[in-house]
């Protein structure tokens, strides 16, 4: 298996004769590249849309206003500061046309050198159907060859990756709305729950590793330094944690773990209850009614539901500690 893939070289620019001189129909717009990039991969930086040329480069930290002209597109709430956490924490592609106008993003988000969570793919609503979409998503798997690969698919991108050979696996929840008075539960015998330390971290981390299938050191520490947090302890073992950040329209609570409801309950109830009459978010990939009522009766209905799907090896583990609240759809 190859390390952390084939990241293409970008060459120097090309006249435009040169950067066309590979071409080829595929899904009913016209590949353009400049011959093979450093693994001898077909590299196809330009595509034909309509009657504009439309080129993909690398994403940097200036294209932040670009990204965020696309999520507002498709009406994703991220705020400028969101989106400076996932450029600095991933790799990926942003598509613009002539006059550099933002038409397309895809990302991936490292953890370890064999597993990459796909993220912020968008495409403006007016090309969703002209194959710039598939045209991202084929270079940020041909960069991430070798690696298992996960993803959180909503309905308009779900055929696509599908198509690309990704898996479905469950349906991630997304509740959010403005909190209320949550009940606690019933607390369990020998558990208790405590702000998170500096101290605690090592254990947060192999929690973490179990519960996501992959060691995400990066994101994590990333997810750390942003959040406050809370961890459950039983007989003086740490198994489980959750975290709450500023993201979107307030707060998001993610990630969290724990062994099963009533420890999830435990650690969102305290973090709910500091923001009643905020705004609050959390994604479960949990497939439970009782956490999703849980979170209903706080305020928190379910707004809208994405699918995770994998490619390669389904890492995330379905017994043992869990992940019951993503740290985000595109970091999983």
């Amino acid at each position: 298996m190859r390390g952390f893939c084939a990241t293409l070289a970008q060459g120097p620019d090309l006249p435009a004769e040169a950067e066309r001189s590979i071409a080829v129909w595929q899904g009913g717009v016209i590949m353009a590249g400049d011959g093979t990039g450093q693994d001898g991969a077909t590299r196809t930086d330009f595509m034909r849309v309509d009657n504009f040329d439309v080129r993909a480069r690398r994403i940097t930290p200036a294209d932040r206003a670009l990204l965020h002209e696309l999520t507002v597109g498709v009406l994703w709430p991220h705020r400028a500061h969101d989106l400076d956490v996932f450029i600095s924490l991933g790799e990926g592609y942003l598509a613009t046309d002539e006059i550099g106008r933002a038409l397309g993003s895809a990302m991936y988000f490292r953890a370890g050198d064999d597993f990459a969570m796909l993220g912020m793919m968008v495409t403006a609503p007016r090309l969703q159907t002209l194959g710039t979409g598939r045209w991202l998503l084929r270079r940020v798997m041909q960069d991430c060859e070798g690696c298992d690969l996960r993803l959180s698919a909503t309905r308009q991108g779900y055929r696509l990756y599908e198509s690309a050979g990704f898996t479905p696996l469950h349906t991630i929840r997304q509740h959010q709305g403005m909190v209320r008075g949550v009940a606690v539960p019933e607390s369990v015998p020998g558990m208790s729950i405590r702000a998170m330390t500096a101290a605690d971290v090592p254990a947060i981390r192999a929690l973490d590793h179990h519960a996501y299938g992959a060691e995400r050191r990066v994101t994590l520490d990333r997810m750390l330094e942003l959040s406050s947090g809370l961890v459950s302890e039983i007989n003086g073992e740490i198994r489980g944690f959750a975290m709450q950040r500023k993201f979107g329209r307030g707060m998001v609570i993610g990630p969290l773990v724990a062994e099963d409801d009533r420890m999830a309950m435990a650690l969102a109830a305290p973090l709910i209850q500091r923001h009643q009459g905020g705004f609050v978010r959390l994604d479960t990939p949990v497939q439970s009614e009782d956490f999703s009522a849980f979170l209903t009766n706080a305020g928190m209905g379910l707004y809208d539901t994405v699918t995770e799907m994998y490619h390669g090896a389904q890492r995330r583990p379905l017994e043992g500690s869990q992940i019951y609240g993503l740290a985000s759809h595109s970091l999983g």
